[in-house]
């Protein structure tokens, strides 16, 4: 990969929004699959039960609600990378 820092101001911008957008398109299609997807699917996934309570109930009571606050980490994570690959970061102020 080439040296950001040799890249004009306005291309190292747009490479970084582009990356931005990407990863968070990626977290709300993920999101979006995981809020909606298993309503659709919710008698089959009712035939499969884990700690006596059935898949579909888990899946929206709490299986969502983990991979939100999964992909909220994930999220700051990410972001850290990617400030720090631009040189936007904290510590680089």
């Amino acid at each position: 990969m080439s040296d950001l820092s040799k890249l004009p101001a306005a291309e190292r911008n747009r490479r970084y929004w582009q990356e931005n957008l990407r990863l968070i398109t990626t977290l709300i299609v993920i999101w979006f699959v995981v809020s909606y997807v298993p309503v659709l699917f919710v008698e089959a996934l009712n035939n499969i039960v884990i700690a006596g309570f059935p898949l579909g109930y888990y899946m929206g009571s709490q299986g969502s609600l983990i991979v939100f606050v999964v992909e909220i980490f994930y999220y700051a994570y990410a972001m850290n990378k990617l400030d720090a690959k631009y040189g936007l970061s904290d510590r680089d102020r």
